[in-house]
């Protein structure tokens, strides 16, 4: 018997979320039925045919505007006055001193209203959000209305700059479990939580599938070519990284950089990079499909990660997986993964002078070096991040907790 599920996401399809749709897939393949479920994401860029076809199976909470939301919130309060209020009251308390004033949290039981029906035409007999921010607090007033019970993945840093303000503890203590990717994550989540409630904190890291990485070997390049893979955004530590080069320059020590990605911050990086008059040496892709990616990473020596402030990035664990080693900083479940010396480098984040020591060590290092460390690398990204092997704990999870609430 296949088993019915909703997954609910903030955004979907989108380019930065492929490890969400890799999960949706593996769990289909492992004889659950998905319902997806997102806030927006109908009418974004999609640089990837699987995202394409993925938007085409989702429900837009979103779409049709606000008349959509009170319809669903008046036939709610007509119908189930008492869960109804008792959701409101709920997300009244959520919103009190909450990161977002209180009319968000109104806005956010409207969706849930509105997303209610959808749940139960499907007979879904679960729900699971990913990221414990506004998603979560959906799925969690939907719950009080009468919907199936939820869980959901933290990802970070964002829940973990703020868990006060976003409620953590309260969407932990009413979940069935809350997935976190990493040990670092799961002790973050600890901190805001009874112990009583530690147990329903699991670890189920994201998960590769084969086909990104099974493809024919690639020697790493001789040219001194690097490549940072994310979002164009303060938190990914990517104006440090022009810092460096150009003061890798300033020695005589030429390195090429892809930054591959877009984001907010784009504009201020391509003034800083015309500023140290870095055009010929640092280049910017924009938003790339997942092959795209990987033909970036195939084509570099080595991935940088300068980040501030991370959850465990998707995209080292995919460098790895493509035997090439990674240069990433001492941040939340990063060093879990990378192992200094052995599959990578680790440098203290927002420290230009040990990321400038870093990158000349990795410059001078030969082919053959460089090989081991991938091969290394490709191992230890195997075994801890294989999307079958970690969407079966879940799918466990799942099965225990519809198991649970039957």
């Amino acid at each position: 018997m296949r088993l019915r599920i909703a997954y609910f996401i903030n955004q979907y399809p989108k380019v930065s979320h492929s490890f969400i749709r890799r999960e949706i897939l593996a769990l289909e393949r492992q004889g659950f039925d998905v319902l997806r479920i997102a806030l927006r994401g109908w009418d974004g860029e999609l640089v990837d045919k699987e995202d394409e076809r993925e938007r085409t199976q989702t429900h837009y909470v979103l779409k049709g505007g606000i008349l959509p939301l009170l319809l669903a919130s008046l036939w709610t309060l007509v119908t189930s006055p008492g869960r109804f209020f008792i959701a409101l009251g709920l997300a009244l308390r959520m919103g009190w001193h909450a990161a977002r004033p209180l009319l968000f949290h109104l806005a956010y039981l409207a969706e849930a209203c509105r997303m209610s029906s959808w749940l139960k035409s499907f007979e879904a007999l679960h729900i699971h959000a990913h990221f414990g921010t506004n998603s979560t607090e959906v799925v969690m007033l939907a719950h009080a209305l009468g919907a199936p019970p939820y869980s959901f993945t933290v990802h970070g840093p964002e829940e973990f700059d703020q868990p006060q303000f976003l409620g953590i503890g309260e969407k932990i203590r009413r979940s069935a479990f809350v997935v976190a990717i990493s040990s670092y994550g799961r002790s973050q989540l600890y901190r805001w939580v009874e112990h009583a409630h530690w147990p329903k904190v699991k670890i189920v890291h994201c998960g590769l599938e084969a086909a990104f990485h099974e493809v024919a070997h690639v020697s790493s390049p001789a040219a001194s070519h690097l490549v940072c893979v994310g979002r164009l955004c303060a938190q990914k530590g990517q104006l440090l990284l022009i810092e460096a080069v150009s003061r890798l320059a300033a020695k005589g020590i030429r390195v090429e950089l892809v930054l591959a990605g877009d984001g907010e911050m784009r504009s201020e990086l391509e003034q800083l990079i015309a500023k140290h008059s870095l055009g010929h040496q640092i280049r910017i892709t924009g938003w790339i499909s997942s092959d795209q990616v990987r033909k970036e990473i195939l084509a570099a020596r080595a991935l940088v990660l300068p980040s501030f402030a991370e959850g465990l990035p998707v995209v080292i664990m995919e460098a790895m997986a493509l035997r090439r080693p990674v240069l990433t900083t001492y941040v939340a479940g990063i060093p879990e993964l990378v192992r200094s010396g052995e599959n990578g480098w680790l440098f203290p984040a927002g420290d230009i002078d040990e990321l400038v020591v870093t990158m000349e060590d990795f410059l001078s290092r030969t082919i053959e070096e460089l090989t081991v460390m991938g091969n290394a690398a490709h191992l230890r990204a195997l075994a801890r991040h294989s999307i079958d092997t970690e969407v079966a704990k879940l799918a466990g999870l799942f099965r225990e907790a519809i198991s649970g609430a039957h």
